[in-house]
């Protein structure tokens, strides 16, 4: 076959360390911490192979502790954009014709060393630039990365072994999975090591060549994925990364005719620009763009009255306040039946009064920083507003301080509208806004919840009552990509749980799972002739 086509075996999830006290792992970790902190980085643009730098730098400070320098990366200029757009071309003719065998081996081989000496690199990595305790590192820049580049293949493997039968003895049918015609253009987020790995690497596995830009508050870890990734085997010029102001990349990568497709995780905002910028002008590039997006969320967390309440007050907490609510798919918005509204406030408050904020490098601190300025910003306006509109009610948390880092308390909001600003409008930070309704209009709230947000991303349902639990799957069908049941609404499992939203969400195409693979190619029917005909005469012509 044209693809290289072999059967790779289903892989297993990569085991999550625990980084308890006294485990190697930790200790490996702290030391690696600290080398970190004593070496800061001058991170350069990597074009057809090539450290590029600008000398346009930018320093790099850890959200939590802003006096502390990470180093510098070297912004991209318009030339380097051009750079990157003409490596990714050069190459893609030598890459696009590799077997598929080939191009699985090198992201086999790239999960290994990510599994082995990358993996607290990457973990320190996040930590300090991203903000990310231990464990949300763990199972973020180092499991869940490693899933992508181990079942990646084995669903790219089901792609090329999904033929179409011989029709007859005489002919023999194939499909071939082209990659694109022309380079992606992947664009990673700050939140998510393992987006910012998978975004470049699931198109450049299908044999397409990329031009990466990364979340300029996440180059860092960016950095150490592209080593990797040279170190696997990636030859020159396949992924190109240039980090850089969207307002400089943009434009000229997604003007350029050759662009083929994009593979973004982001706002919702910038993913709706990027379709109006394409669309505009469709007809410039060579071929339809494929235009593959995971933007945000207004995620939920349902209960009904048959929930067991520790159970619910363990999933908000988690669901809300883990990496301080910068998760697309962090719970957002909570319904509450009245008849357990009491207790479980509670229960939940006590827990919360017990979390602690503060560095990263302080393993007892189950919360850190948000990731910048403009976020910090954003997201205490909300909480601003909720403490002078009426309606809005500041359960617990509501403060924040930006003098060492970005620390905002873990904030719960209660709301008697349904359809509030603070139960309708992302926040990404750590505010959930609870909504507390009568046990009576369990299917009518069901309801608001459905039309309330326009995003459908992720959402959960908590209750041992079946019925009531059925009643919220069919009425909330289309509220969420990923729907949870007993369980929060985070934590999406590479191989088993295929994440992704539609709505104002994204376009649904299931990262970690053959579908969003499947956008990365091309196919091209092949029907070979076993036996042609050498007369153009039917036998209906004959005489009788």
């Amino acid at each position: 076959m044209l693809n290289g086509h072999v059967q790779i075996r289903k892989p297993e999830n990569e085991p999550v360390l625990s980084y308890a006290p006294g485990m190697r792992e930790r200790a490996d970790l702290q030391a690696k911490l600290k080398e970190m902190l004593g070496t800061p980085a001058d991170i350069p643009c990597i074009i057809g192979g090539k450290e590029v730098r600008t000398g346009q730098t930018v320093e790099m400070h850890p959200p939590h502790n802003l006096k502390q320098s990470l180093g510098i990366y070297h912004k991209a200029t318009a030339r380097e954009v051009r750079a990157a757009i003409s490596a990714a071309g050069k190459a893609w003719k030598e890459w696009s014709e590799l077997d598929g065998v080939s191009r699985a081996a090198i992201m086999l081989r790239a999960a290994q060393l990510l599994s082995g000496k990358y993996r607290q690199v990457l973990n320190a990595s996040t930590m300090l630039c991203m903000s990310k305790n231990p464990f949300q590192a763990e199972i973020d820049s180092a499991c869940e990365l490693i899933d992508f580049w181990r079942f990646n293949p084995y669903y790219m493997s089901r792609i090329y072994g999904d033929q179409p039968p011989i029709s007859t003895p005489s002919v023999m049918n194939y499909v071939e999975h082209r990659p694109l015609e022309g380079f992606v253009f992947a664009i990673t987020p700050f939140n998510f090591a393992s987006i910012a790995g998978n975004l470049p690497t699931s198109p450049a596995l299908m044999g397409n060549t990329v031009v990466w830009k990364p979340a300029s508050s996440a180059v860092l870890p960016a950095y150490y994925i592209m080593k990797l990734l040279q170190e696997a085997g990636f030859p020159d010029g396949v992924i190109n990364m240039i980090p850089g102001p969207g307002s400089v990349v943009g434009p000229l990568v997604l003007n350029d005719p050759r662009l083929g497709g994009v593979h973004f995780t982001g706002s919702t905002a910038v993913f709706a620009n990027i379709w109006k910028t394409i669309g505009t002008d469709v007809l410039k590039y060579k071929s339809y763009p494929r235009i593959v997006g995971e933007t945000g969320g207004k995620d939920f967390i349902f209960a009904h009255a048959s929930s067991d309440i520790d159970v619910l007050k363990t999933a908000i907490i988690r669901g809300a306040f883990e990496y301080q609510g910068q998760k697309c798919s962090a719970a957002s918005r909570a319904y509450i039946p009245k008849s357990m509204w009491r207790e479980l406030k509670k229960r939940m408050l006590d827990e919360i009064a017990t979390i602690k904020i503060g560095d990263v490098c302080d393993f007892t601190n189950f919360m850190n920083a948000v990731i910048d300025k403009n976020a910090f910003d954003s997201i205490t306006e909300y909480i601003k507003f909720a403490k002078k509109t009426s309606g809005l009610r500041i359960l617990c948390g509501g403060t924040f301080d930006e003098s060492d880092g970005y620390f905002i308390r873990p904030t719960v909001v209660e709301s008697k509208d349904p359809r509030s600003r603070l139960m309708s409008e992302e926040i990404f930070g750590p505010v959930i806004t609870i909504h507390v309704y009568e046990d009576r209009d369990y299917k009518k709230t069901l309801r608001i919840c459905d039309t309330t947000s326009p995003y459908g991303l992720t959402g959960s349902i908590f209750g041992q009552d079946r019925y009531a639990v059925e009643d919220a799957l069919k009425i909330l069908r289309q509220s969420s990509g990923n729907f949870y049941i007993n369980d929060k609404p985070t934590g999406a499992v590479v191989g088993q749980q295929p994440f992704g939203g539609a709505r104002a969400s994204g376009t649904n195409d299931k990262a970690g799972s053959a579908l969003n693979l499947i956008r990365w190619v091309s196919p091209r029917s092949i029907k070979e002739n076993l036996t042609p005909p050498t007369d153009y005469r039917y036998s209906f012509l004959e005489k009788e």
